[in-house]
């Protein structure tokens, strides 16, 4: 091989060698500001233990403390009915009148029983009469008497209890049978049901006091007491039903509207996160928090709400107390992957 060969060849395999290193060097520089590039960068926030007040908002509807329903106990005809839907009235105070053409007849009967019967009494006393003849008067008395009092109070009909007419079913003329007459709801005090979840029952107890709102009172809170709760569970909802006791003095809350009921059960400590923090997995309920691990990495930590605060969320479990999670930044995340947190 000659000189000039041998120069040439050793030229071109420095060339070669250059081109080599030279291509190495960049790739290894591409692939470090390849990996400065695919770090997400993220926020962090560490959360600790907070005081937070247990709580919770039921919905339900108002109605009378006490609910009645007027009226005969057999068919009648009516012949004037005395007040109508949205009346205040009071126990006692008359409501109908019904068909009396049997009354004075009744009433007839009753007082020649009891004529009939005092006589007998008195011989009876004397020796002059039998006791049978006694007891058989006397039992014609009590019969008639109690016919002629009942056919009197299905005559005029008294509402047994003070409150406001609700509903009425019938017109003057009107055979009674069936639906009541009137219904009059007691509305001081008013109550609201609520259902309370398997899981909240065993805080809530009789006597607790309870903040109501309602949608037609907005300006307005009411105090209520817990004053029922149902011991057997709705199958078909699996509630219990609790009920609410609400004092209306200027009955300004009235049968039928919507009410919230707030509850509170007194306080416990739990790890308190920002909502930005949390984050909802696609086509499931579940919900979950991206943790900064001491490698620098996150892990995909699935959690259990408990209550909304304004902007924090109230962590039942998935998260312990001095935990770094990610406040921002999450749309590039899965688990495992390293991060750059920044300010």
């Amino acid at each position: 091989m000659t000189m000039n060969r041998i120069i040439c060849t050793l030229l071109v395999g420095g060339v070669c060698l250059a081109s080599v290193a030279c291509g190495s060097k960049k790739s290894a520089e591409a692939e470090a500001v390849a990996e400065v590039v695919t770090a997400p960068k993220v926020t962090t926030q560490v959360v600790h233990l907070e005081d937070v007040v247990m709580q919770s908002t039921f919905t339900g509807n108002v109605e009378g403390f006490a609910i009645n329903n007027i009226t005969p106990q057999q068919p009648r005809r009516i012949t004037r009915l005395l007040v109508d839907v949205g009346d205040r009235v009071y126990a006692g105070q008359k409501v109908a009148e019904l068909d009396n053409s049997s009354l004075a007849q009744a009433k007839a009967q009753y007082e020649n029983n009891k004529a009939a019967f005092e006589r007998a009494d008195e011989l009876y006393k004397f020796g002059g009469e039998s006791k049978a003849n006694w007891e058989a008067s006397k039992t014609a008395y009590e019969v008639s008497k109690l016919s002629y009092e009942n056919l009197l109070e299905n005559t005029t009909l008294k509402t047994p209890v003070s409150g406001v007419v609700t509903a009425r079913n019938y017109d003057n003329g009107d055979m009674v049978s069936g639906l009541p007459i009137f219904v009059v709801q007691k509305i001081n005090p008013v109550k609201v049901l609520i259902p309370v979840s398997e899981s909240l029952y065993s805080y809530i107890k009789k006597g607790m006091k309870v903040d109501v709102e309602l949608d037609a009172l907005p300006d307005t809170k009411f105090k209520g007491t817990i004053s029922r709760l149902t011991p057997s569970i709705d199958q078909a909802t699996r509630t219990f039903e609790v009920e609410v006791t609400v004092s209306n003095p200027a009955e300004k809350i009235k049968p039928g509207m919507f009410a919230r009921v707030t509850v509170n059960y007194g306080e416990r400590k739990n790890v308190v996160v920002p909502d930005q923090s949390v984050v909802k997995m696609l086509g499931s309920g579940d919900r979950f928090i991206y943790v900064l691990q001491a490698d620098g990495t996150v892990k995909y930590q699935k959690v259990e709400l408990g209550r909304r605060m304004e902007e924090k969320y109230e962590i039942l479990g998935g998260i312990q107390d001095g935990d770094e999670v990610v406040v921002t930044g999450q749309v590039a995340l899965k688990d495992g992957v390293a991060v750059e947190v920044v300010e």
